[in-house]
């Protein structure tokens, strides 16, 4: 793997090869993109750019995402070096402070990397040639929704920092689009699944995690927000698709999952619960109601990537998840203070001097 600056890169854009840099890789699901486009494009010429805050959070069960790439670039999206980004292209933009917690707790770092930065490199790969620009949105964007799915063009109502850089970002995105510069933001929804930097803060995640190691499943909600899932590996096919995509125009936005993949969280973790077996499952059932709800629409994906479709199945992810946990002898009950945590991983960098409170490098 290359870890300096970038050459003169191979071969035509086309179906069988393609040049494509992921920014933000080295967290959840950046490992994953790497390993399906390596799969599926062998000879593809394939880079990373990352800060590398979770570069040693591996859970990696065999070869990790990471080593598959051709050239692994580090640096901070809020300066990023265009020269960089010349001769690819397709530039799919992970990066972000990816989470609520998170975003609340450093609300100016999540604007200026998920959004800000974001339509700069844009700006950028635009300037540079690059014709596809893949950004990574969130279903979060709709907040909260007791009335039928969310479409792509019902409105948005974003509760936290994390969901309104998304928005944020997709109207400074919508601005650069022509018919020389395709844009497409996909609304994900909430990842799911093992990876090779496992995060443990997301909801199906945390539940495995907790019937291992605690054989109880802890609800602090009544059970009956909505939550729409999709796993990492499905998530990957969709960039896939995003990248080569003829339907859907210059600029697009898209929610990017499954119908069948929209569940209300107490059957997320009655799922958990029938494939373990021996775990308790307790819900609160007077809390207050979860302002965090909302169904939503795939129908458009559906209709515009039908050889995209997520594979995976809510079993399947439970069983994946089980499976990978048990690899690496996960068996940590106070794992939400772990650095499988995102907030906690970031504290410790913190802690140890190795950021700001702006979340930059200290040199």
């Amino acid at each position: 793997m290359n870890y300096g600056k970038p050459g003169k890169l191979p071969g035509k854009f086309g179906n069988n090869f393609m040049r494509i840099v992921i920014i933000g890789n080295l967290g959840y699901i950046g490992p994953m993109v790497a390993k399906h486009f390596r799969t599926t494009y062998p000879g593809s010429y394939l880079a990373g750019y990352d800060i590398g805050y979770f570069i040693q959070d591996t859970t990696s069960n065999g070869v990790a995402g990471d080593t598959l790439l051709d050239a692994q670039y580090f640096g901070d999206v809020r300066n990023f070096n265009e020269n960089l980004l010349e001769g690819f292209d397709a530039v799919i933009y992970l990066a972000a402070i990816s989470n609520d917690p998170m975003g609340n707790a450093y609300e100016k770092p999540t604007a200026a990397i998920n959004c800000l930065s974001a339509v700069e490199i844009a700006e950028k790969a635009k300037q540079k040639g690059i014709r596809h620009f893949v950004f990574a949105s969130s279903c979060s964007v709709y907040g909260f929704a007791d009335s039928a799915p969310r479409t792509e063009t019902s409105e948005v109502n974003p509760l936290t920092a994390y969901a309104r850089s998304k928005v944020s970002g997709e109207q400074g995105l919508q601005k650069l689009a022509d018919d020389h510069f395709q844009v497409t933001c996909l609304r994900f929804a909430t990842a799911c699944g093992y990876s090779d930097r496992l995060r443990l803060d997301l909801v199906l995640n945390d539940f495995v995690a907790s019937a291992i190691a605690t054989k109880k499943i802890t609800i602090l909600s009544d059970g009956t927000p909505w939550r729409p899932l999709i796993h990492v590996k499905d998530m990957a096919r969709a960039m896939d698709w995003a990248i080569q995509r003829t339907e859907g125009g210059n600029f697009l936005i898209i929610n990017t999952g499954s119908n069948s993949w929209n569940y209300q969280v107490k059957e997320l973790a009655l799922a958990v619960q029938k494939l373990f077996g021996d775990v308790e499952v307790s819900i609160n059932t007077n809390a207050q109601p979860d302002k965090r709800s909302y169904k939503v629409s795939f129908d458009l994906f559906e209709k515009y990537a039908p050889a995209h479709q997520p594979q995976v199945s809510l079993t399947d992810a439970v069983k994946d998840l089980k499976d990978g946990l048990e690899k690496i002898k996960f068996d940590d009950p106070d794992f939400r203070q772990s650095h499988l945590i995102r907030l906690k991983a970031i504290q410790q960098l913190l802690d140890n001097h190795i950021i700001d409170e702006n979340l930059a490098l200290k040199k």
